[in-house]
This record gives C-alpha cells, sequence and structure tokens, in this order.
C-alpha cells in the first residue's frame, strides 16, 4: 500500500472572491468604479481607525443596552410591586415623566463616552448583558424597597416618601452610568468622558433642586435631599461590587 499525496493529484485552480472591494487612494477610475470601498488617505490607517471607532461604538451600545434593561426593570418592577402588594403608588406620573426627561440627557452622552478598544473582533453576548442587566436591575428594586419601608416606618407623609423615592431614583439611576458603561470598577480606565459627567451630574441637580424647592413635587428641605443623595451613592458601591460578582461568575462558568 502507498500513501496519497498531493502530488498525485493534479492541481485545481483555487478562485478567491474579496467580501469588500478596496481602492487605494491612488487607484485609478476603473478600480474606483469597481471597489466597495475607496479610501480617501493615503495607506491602509484609515481601515484601522475604522474598526478602532467601529468597536468604540459597539462598546457604547452595549453599555445602553445594559443600563436601559437594568433601569425599566428598577422602576417598573418597583412601582408594578408597590401598587399591586401595597395599593400605594410610590410616585406619581408627574414624576415619571420628570424621570423620563432627565433621563435622555446621560443616555445622549453615551454616544460620547471614552470607551476601551478590543483586541478582538467584538460580538454581542446576550446572555451575559441581560444577566448582568437584570442583577443590577433587580439590586435596585431592592434598594428602593429598603428604602420605602424605612421612611413608612418612620412615619413620612405619602407626599414625602414619594418626593424622596423620587429623587433616590434620579440619582440612582443616572450614578448606574458609570456601572454599566465597563467591565471593570468604576474607577478603572477609561474614565468617563465630560460630556458624560456633564450631563450626569447636571441631570441630578436638577431633580435635587425640584425636589428640595418643590417645583412640580412636595418639597423635602436640603436636609432630607442629602440623605437620599448618601443612600443612593451607598448603593452605588454596593451595585458595583455585585456587578463585579456577576462578570466574574458568568466567566467562571465559561471556563468549565
Amino acid at each position: 500500500a502507498r500513501m496519497n499525496t498531493f502530488q498525485d493529484r493534479p492541481l485545481e485552480p483555487v478562485r478567491l472572491a474579496a467580501d469588500v472591494g478596496i481602492a487605494v487612494s491612488g487607484a485609478t477610475d476603473a478600480a474606483r468604479a469597481a471597489a466597495d470601498l475607496v479610501l480617501t488617505a493615503p495607506g491602509l490607517s484609515v481601515i484601522t481607525h475604522a474598526i478602532e471607532e467601529a468597536r468604540r461604538i459597539f462598546e457604547r451600545m452595549n453599555a445602553y443596552s445594559i443600563y436601559r434593561i437594568t433601569e425599566t426593570i428598577r422602576i417598573m418592577l418597583f412601582m408594578v410591586l408597590a401598587i399591586l402588594v401595597y395599593n400605594v403608588y410610590p410616585i406619581t406620573a408627574v414624576m415619571i415623566i420628570l424621570l423620563a426627561l432627565l433621563n435622555d440627557l446621560p443616555i445622549l452622552a453615551i454616544a460620547y463616552d471614552n470607551t476601551k478598544v478590543s483586541p478582538r473582533p467584538v460580538r454581542w453576548h446576550m446572555q451575559e448583558m441581560l444577566t448582568v442587566a437584570s442583577v443590577l436591575g433587580i439590586a435596585g428594586v431592592i434598594a428602593s424597597f429598603l428604602l420605602f419601608f424605612m421612611l413608612r416606618e418612620a412615619g413620612f407623609p405619602e407626599p414625602v416618601i414619594q418626593t424622596m423615592l423620587f429623587l433616590k431614583l434620579i440619582v440612582a439611576g443616572h450614578s448606574t452610568l458609570y456601572i454599566t458603561r465597563s467591565e471593570g470598577w468604576f474607577w478603572q480606565r477609561p474614565y468617563p468622558a465630560p460630556l458624560l459627567l456633564l450631563a450626569t451630574f447636571g441631570t441630578e441637580i436638577v431633580g435635587t433642586l425640584l425636589a428640595v424647592y418643590g417645583v412640580f413635587v412636595t418639597a423635602i428641605g436640603w436636609e432630607y435631599a442629602l440623605w437620599m443623595w448618601g443612600y443612593a451613592l451607598a448603593w452605588f458601591v454596593v451595585n458595583d461590587v455585585v456587578k463585579m460578582m456577576a462578570y466574574r461568575l458568568l466567566r467562571a462558568r465559561e471556563a468549565v
């Protein structure tokens, strides 16, 4: 018996077809007309920059998706359970509208945030994204209900409780952007863009002023407003720990 080798068979021509035809900046008119992509700058650096920017956009879309799912669970589940189980409205309809309006600016600022550039091709991990967002959302619901019970036990009137919860949801919600924007700790690089900082802190200050002076809501004063800030920021640290634990458990599960 003898082994067959490549030399025993005639070579067949191999036809290669590019997915995208690229013409460089100095290409002829015919090459430009036939190409799908025409480079206007010399060299191939423009392709490298395009890939880097595409990966930055992907990271921003991923951060937005996690944030949006987290906030939807945090607000809607809290409100629905409070209404169905305790027959109370934790926030008013006007507060819901104010929350939606104040959330718009931080969400738009995500498009200008600083992000890392992955050294490898990126793709969606839907199970991981939904798991992390759900865990953060449920943690937010727990924090809201805990505050709700504490305020009721302290004997605060219902309008005051609604305003406190409204301020807590604004501060905690906008601070969540710093948690969902990356897979690392919130203080690690890349740091948030100045526009994102301006949008989040600006809307939080506006929400604080509305709650303190009673614009469209019941006034609570500066003392209670600062307590809500402290409560929200304490849970901000807890949520960041929860996020890191969720990612590590998911990574460990994938490695098995």
